[in-house]
């Protein structure tokens, strides 16, 4: 089976882990499967808001489903492909959020860049401090020209106009 050619160069360390005094970003993998279907079920009228033209995620997700999902972010992040990220609590005791880099398939794009939260920190201006924390991150430490992040600097119908 062929691999799709990596949206970074080969020589670049991915960073596994990154950490704040709010929370710690660290690979997504399939042992996060409880924490993470708990965060998504939880959120889902949030996440309906924050992604409004996808069909993810559904009332009627199961478990089993979501560890499908996990092991194929996980599998996607070993392979360079694409990095799936959650965030959790220091303490490692809830996920609050997850984050994407993909490739953006965009005209001018490097990578395209979302994330979440849980509904249930979004009070707590928890959204806009990971938004902040994870861009400057992304601007000093990855290797993008460019990086769209549809839903937050741009529409998500724009960005899905753009060739």
């Amino acid at each position: 089976m062929a691999q799709r050619k990596s949206f970074i160069p080969a020589d670049f360390k991915v960073p596994d882990t990154l950490q704040n005094e709010h929370f710690r970003i660290r690979m997504l993998t399939v042992n996060d499967v409880v924490k993470d279907y708990d965060a998504v079920m939880s959120s889902i009228k949030h996440l309906k808001v924050v992604y409004p033209l996808s069909s993810w995620p559904s009332k009627d997700l199961t478990i089993e489903q979501d560890l499908i999902d996990l092991g194929w972010h996980q599998k996607e992040f070993q392979n360079r492909n694409s990095f799936a990220y959650t965030v959790v609590r220091l303490d490692e005791s809830e996920v609050i959020g997850s984050l994407y880099i993909n490739p953006a398939e965009k005209d001018g794009y490097d990578a395209r860049i979302t994330m979440w939260v849980r509904s249930s920190v979004v009070e707590d201006g928890l959204d806009s401090i990971l938004f902040d924390f994870v861009k400057k991150w992304i601007s000093k430490d990855w290797p993008f020209r460019k990086v769209g992040y549809p839903g937050r600097e741009i529409n998500w119908t724009e960005w899905e106009s753009i060739n």
